[in-house]
């Protein structure tokens, strides 16, 4: 249960965070802490339960090329989440680069609290 609380803060930091710093993703005015949270937790559950699907059926897509289909399903996960929250995107364009953010930015803050064994 730890481990779950602490990943849904750190999607909705991550969120946060790439709101703050680029323009294409961005929430609705007056969106709050519940809608970040919200936010994450959706951002979560599609990467776990949707993602894996979207890249089974992508696979010959990422085989040809090379495995940089994955931003694209990336990026639609960034607009499924837009779609269900107050998150907004300004087109698949901004999708693309908010998720190559969302990545980057989430592979930091994995890269700061360490390995959940060793958080134990």
């Amino acid at each position: 249960m730890r481990d779950f609380l602490l990943r849904l803060l750190l999607n909705t930091l991550a969120l946060w965070i790439v709101t703050q710093v680029y323009g294409g993703l961005f929430f609705a005015r007056g969106s709050g802490l519940g809608e970040y949270l919200v936010a994450g937790l959706i951002f979560g559950l599609a990467n776990a339960l949707l993602k894996p699907v979207l890249l089974l059926l992508t696979l010959p897509f990422n085989v040809l090329t090379l495995g940089l289909f994955t931003l694209v399903v990336n990026a639609v996960i960034v607009l499924v989440v837009a779609s269900l929250t107050p998150l907004e995107v300004r087109g698949f364009g901004g999708a693309l680069v908010g998720a190559i953010l969302l990545s980057v930015i989430s592979f930091g803050l994995n890269l700061l609290i360490g390995p959940s064994n060793q958080r134990k």
